[in-house]
């Protein structure tokens, strides 16, 4: 008698699991469904995918809560490039006059960009149905020069060589790209318009 209650327990307990593992996995396919929902719209899917996974559960299928969170990625991305570009500049690790020029110059687009993404955090942190075409408009103009500023980057460093250069195009050429999805989710929050916004 004991032998069978205990395989009836067994038996209970093997179940529960796999009844908690099937949830997490239609749990974990709806989030991964969201994200990529979400990146349809971008240029660079997979990048975004990867870099706003993590978002999938709090933003759902808002185009708010995407835009959000892909402009708080960027701004991260921005920080870190222009972290490595000072210290590159601090240590002279960059040889040539065209290219500490092209640096000094780099460090000053990325310091704009991200008082640009910090002004269009502020933005969608507190989005109006009163003003929210002129946000959409603000946005716009920020993101799209944060892009710019990338590019300007990337121009001066054009034609050069070496293993630091070739290194820091890399990590700016990734940061414009993150900058780029983050302009077609906030397009796609222009475009869904205010209904996408909770009501007053």
């Amino acid at each position: 008698m004991k032998m069978a209650c205990s395989n009836y327990v067994l038996a209970f307990i093997l179940l529960a699991i796999c009844l908690i593992n099937s949830v997490q996995l239609v749990s974990g396919n709806g989030n991964q469904n969201n994200v990529q929902k979400a990146c349809s719209v971008t240029r660079y899917q997979d990048l975004c995918i990867h870099s706003l996974a993590s978002f999938s559960r709090s933003a759902k299928s808002s185009p708010s809560r995407w835009a959000r969170a892909a402009v708080s990625v960027t701004l991260g991305e921005a920080k870190s490039v222009a972290q490595y570009l000072l210290a590159l500049q601090k240590h002279s690790r960059i040889n040539g006059r065209r290219s500490r020029v092209a640096l000094s110059d780099c460090i000053e687009c990325f310091q704009n960009s991200i008082d640009e993404l910090h002004k269009s955090l502020g933005v969608l942190r507190s989005l109006s149905r009163t003003t929210f075409d002129t946000q959409m408009g603000d946005l716009n103009t920020w993101l799209s020069a944060t892009l710019t500023n990338g590019d300007t980057c990337l121009d001066g460093f054009e034609g050069q060589r070496g293993r630091q250069v070739k290194l820091l195009q890399n990590k700016v050429l990734k940061a414009t790209h993150i900058t780029s999805n983050a302009l077609a989710l906030a397009n796609k929050l222009a475009a869904t318009g205010l209904e996408s916004l909770p009501h007053s």
